[in-house]
């Protein structure tokens, strides 16, 4: 589960966007960061980030703490694209195997109008962890420039699947190990929105996004939940810096509406170390580096 992404993106957000450049929020390949394959009309990109926090959708999926990640796509001049994004993952529940995220994207990306449609799937997967795990989600995002800035509006939405269901409704009986609905499955669905104001003859970017993630407000057969009480909105606003191409720096502010009182049944599991203290969705500033190629 990744804040901000399907992954085909990782390399695309880490790229310098201009006053004129599309930045769409979450997947799709970029001609920026990327090289032509010069035996066909195909483009591969890819990144590799070091991070202070991995959050996703404003909850930290590494209790807090540092996260390298890496991602791959392979696009087609007609617009379809397959990728793969991972990271190291720890606390909140318990994923098992590698304690590792792998999400695999297949998508397409066709004009409309003066701006771009993304549509596809992405399939989070918790290799050697128990495949009640994995979930599949649908997306779709429209992008466009209005003037200097690059504007996204995003849709994700994730079927009744038992990685998302109602299993425990406490994070005692997770902890306990006794669920209260076995095999219990709902979906979830996720907006989002966001925009990227590129400061014309310099590399910075200046971003902010909000998001609504919708859901059960249980947790799942893995302990963990999509969606923290249910229902919350959390947002980011930060800035990208581009010293020299393919490298970029990122500093943002990222937060949640989700209050200590309203997440006390997901403790111990919704804290740091999982102890039943701090949040692992309080406010925080994330600080990244990303090689793109």
């Amino acid at each position: 589960m990744r804040f901000l992404l399907p992954a085909a993106l990782a390399a695309l957000l880490a790229a310098p966007v201009s006053a004129q450049d599309t930045a769409p929020s979450d997947a799709g390949p970029d001609a920026g960061t990327s090289r032509e394959d010069a035996a066909g009309p195909l483009t591969v990109s890819g990144s590799a980030t070091l991070t202070s926090d991995y959050r996703f959708r404003g909850v930290s999926q590494t209790d807090r703490d540092m996260a390298v990640q890496g991602s791959l796509t392979i696009a087609h001049e007609s617009g379809f694209y397959v990728g793969a994004w991972g990271s190291n993952l720890s606390g909140w529940g318990t994923f098992g195997g590698a304690n590792m995220e792998l999400d695999l994207i297949g998508g397409v990306q066709v004009p409309v109008g003066e701006g771009v449609l993304d549509t596809g799937l992405v399939w989070y997967m918790y290799p050697g962890g128990a495949d009640e795990t994995d979930f599949a989600e649908l997306f779709a995002r429209l992008s466009g420039d209005m003037g200097p800035v690059s504007l996204t509006a995003g849709i994700a939405y994730a079927p009744a699947q038992q990685a998302l269901g109602k299993v425990f409704l406490t994070g005692a009986a997770s902890a306990a190990g006794v669920p209260d609905y076995p095999g219990d499955k709902e979906d979830n669905l996720y907006l989002s929105a966001d925009a990227v104001f590129g400061v014309a003859n310099t590399p910075v970017n200046f971003k902010a996004h909000l998001g609504y993630s919708d859901g059960n407000a249980g947790l799942g057969p893995n302990g963990t939940s999509i969606a923290p009480t249910g229902s919350y909105f959390e947002w980011t606003v930060g800035a990208d810096v581009s010293p020299v191409e393919g490298l970029t720096a990122s500093l943002a502010y990222i937060d949640t509406d989700i209050s200590a009182a309203d997440s006390a049944y997901l403790q111990p599991n919704f804290s740091r170390g999982q102890d039943g203290s701090g949040s692992i969705a309080g406010s925080t500033i994330v600080a990244s580096l990303t090689a793109a190629f």
